[in-house]
Order: C-alpha cells, then structure tokens, then sequence
C-alpha cells in the first residue's frame, strides 16, 4: 500500500460505514515491512472506541471489507499461496484436486483475467490467429473514455479491476493523476501489483486441468501512480466526492445488489465527475439474486424485462426508489464486443452495454 494513495484517498472504516454519527478515517497502527513509499506488511484500525475494527496488509494489499472474516475465510489462500512451485508439482496437485476444486477455479480465473490483461506483452504468446485476442477490457475502456469526453483528473477509482491492466491504461491517460484499482480477487491484485513491479506470472489454460506457467517481465510507465486495493464494491470506504473519474467494467452483474453499486459508483464521484460503466447484464444467481436484477426477468413490467431501460431508470436521483444519486447519461454504446477466454478452444462472447456518465 503507497503512502501517498493512503493520504491521497483517505480510506474510511467500512464497519463504520452505516453508523449515524459517521465512519472513521482508518489509521495506520503498525508497519511490519516496509520499502520506500510502499508498506509490504501491516495493520489498518479505526480509532472508534466502539468500533475498534482492524485491517491487514498483506503482500503490499490493504484488505478494507466490511466483513474481513468472510473475504479471509473465503480468499486468503490467494495471498498465501507459493507461487514458486514448480510447474510439474503444481500440475500434479491440480490433478490430485481434480476439477472444480478450489485450485482449479482459482487457475481457471487467473488465467482469464490474466491473459486478456497481459497477454500481449508475453513474447512466448502465440500470434493471433482467427479467435479472440488479449485486451478486451482495455478496448472497452478506451471507447468509454471518448464517450465521456475531455477529464480533468487527480484520483480515480478503478472499481472492479480484476488483473490491474486498466488501472495502468487510467494512469497513462492521466499523468497527473493518482489510481487506484479495486477489486476483492485477491490472486489478481497481487498479480496486478507484480506487473507494477516488473514481472507478470500466471497459469495460462490450455485445456482441461492442463496449464502452462507464463512468466515474462514487463515495463510499465507510471507504475508510482497506481496502488491496488481488496474493497467491496457496494462498501468503497471512501468519503463522497472522492474521486474525479470512476469506471467499473462488467463489474454491475457480479455483484449482489446491483442498484447500491450505483449508488456506491456515484456517491465516490466528485460533482461534475464522469462514471464509466460496461455490463452484459450476465445474471447469475451464484453472484446476484434474482429479485436484483436490473432486467432479465419481470416481462409484466413497463420494461418488459429489458435490461437497458430499466437501468435508466435508476440513474437519475428520485426516480426509482432504488435510484442513485442524480447521474446523468452522456453517450452509450449499446453493443460493444468482449470476450472472455476460457481455454486454448473456448471463449464467451459478451455483447456489453457501455454508459458514460456525469454527476
């Protein structure tokens, strides 16, 4: 975690986030390890008496949830696994594990993200052929950042930024500008942080249970503008106004209340800060329950179970009692193309809906 994206950003206690008399700036308690402006290694509290909750670093990421038993029980394996294994004997654990175990699901993520984020930059890489090529999130980031228009930017949030390479993109555009790219994947933002260091290391799937180890390093201009951070998406410990420039791609339906994301994306933007959104509106009730989701059922409804108008509806402030907080649509792309990699003879092709927008 960066000293200056700490001070810059102000994180807030998330268990404080509901409190009447409001949440807490988060201290910095202790420093276990740390390298220059970076601490490795540490503890985040907030001085609430009655709150007293803390916050580990941990790998250079700061894990500021407000259920941190939850993500841990769930996630910490991500940061404590070796990633020094070799190749052979990470190939047999994953047979031992077989599929659908939690190795294989992590391999599985990993090499997705990874591989859209990165692949371009891994010499040993195959040249593309007649499927899908690495950077369709970039692709999509850089069409939403024409729709919104000219930014003027001192901190963004990169809400949701899997394997960090759009955190990298935000700064290049924004050299004046400190990032921070958020996301409760833990594997991938250490990834993410390895890249600001110079390497990328990743399990690329072939086929099956059948992984090939990429590693490769990288150069990265402005890699000291960037931090990345374990946050909830629909808890972003931050004060309103924080933020000059928000984006959350494909973010809006893989989390479990859709419309509070919105409210969370708007209320982090400074008035007169643009939103960037993409969603495929994906709904999945491992990651959404149904009676959430923006469209895709209800077809009694005005909107007759559409996704795009039904969104609409909750930009603007007071016009769904689930509406956020006064955003207004600047331009939209009603099918952009994205694709996700699943193996070396699988993809899924999305046909996302992209919205540019100012508070």
């Amino acid at each position: 975690m960066r000293r200056t994206h700490f001070e810059a950003f102000k994180p807030l206690c998330p268990a404080c986030l509901g409190d009447q008399r409001g949440p807490r700036a988060l201290l910095l308690a202790r420093i276990a390890d740390v390298q220059g402006d970076d601490i490795i290694a540490g503890i985040l509290h907030c001085p609430d008496p009655n709150c007293r909750h803390e916050y580990p670093i941990i790998h250079g990421i700061p894990i500021i949830v407000p259920n941190l038993q939850l993500l841990l029980n769930e996630r910490a394996i991500e940061l404590l696994l070796r990633d020094d294994l070799d190749p052979s004997l990470e190939s047999l654990i994953g047979d031992a594990l077989g599929p659908g175990s939690w190795f294989d699901v992590l391999r599985q993520t990993v090499s997705t993200y990874a591989w859209d984020g990165w692949a371009d930059l891994d010499p040993t890489e195959p040249p593309p052929g007649t499927g899908p090529h690495p950077g369709a999130v970039r692709r999509c980031l850089v069409r939403l950042l024409e729709l919104a228009g000219p930014v003027t930017a001192t901190r963004v949030l990169d809400v949701g930024c899997g394997a960090g390479r759009t955190v990298f993109d935000l700064a290049a555009r924004h050299p004046d500008a400190l990032v921070l790219g958020l996301d409760t994947n833990l594997a991938l933002l250490r990834l993410a942080r390895d890249a600001a260091k110079g390497s990328i290391s990743y399990p690329r799937r072939r086929i099956g249970l059948v992984y090939d180890r990429r590693c490769f390093p990288v150069s990265i201009d402005g890699a000291e503008q960037v931090d990345f951070w374990a946050c909830d998406a629909l808890s972003l410990p931050f004060a309103p106004d924080t933020a000059d420039l928000v984006s959350a791609l494909n973010v809006l339906d893989c989390v479990a209340e859709p419309a509070r994301l919105l409210q969370a994306l708007a209320g982090s933007a400074r008035p007169g800060g643009k939103v960037l959104l993409a969603s495929p509106y994906d709904w999945s009730t491992r990651a959404t329950p149904v009676e959430t989701w923006i469209g895709g059922h209800s077809q009694r409804a005005d909107h007759a179970g559409a996704a795009e108008p039904f969104l609409k509806t909750l930009l603007t402030e007071g016009a769904h009692p689930q509406s956020a907080a006064g955003l207004r649509l600047l331009a939209e792309e009603l099918e952009w193309p994205w694709h996700t990699r699943l193996h070396d003879r699988a993809a899924v092709h999305y046909r996302s809906h992209l919205l540019a927008m100012a508070r």
